[in-house]
């Protein structure tokens, strides 16, 4: 759940950041994959995290 949720604000957040730079269509797709990717990695580590927790 937190990587989907991950995914998806991390595209927009880094489409949003491109498009207020002035970048064009290529930058925002760039933008938008970088952030997903690693916004989705977070929430990875997120969830391995909560898993580790609520296991014991």
């Amino acid at each position: 759940m937190f990587v989907i949720a991950g995914l998806v604000l991390g595209a927009l957040g880094g489409g949003w950041q491109a498009r207020r730079r002035g970048g064009g269509v290529a930058d925002i797709a760039q933008y938008a994959a970088v952030y997903a990717i690693l916004f989705g990695l977070i929430g990875l580590f997120v969830t391995l995290g909560v898993d580790r927790m609520v296991r014991g």
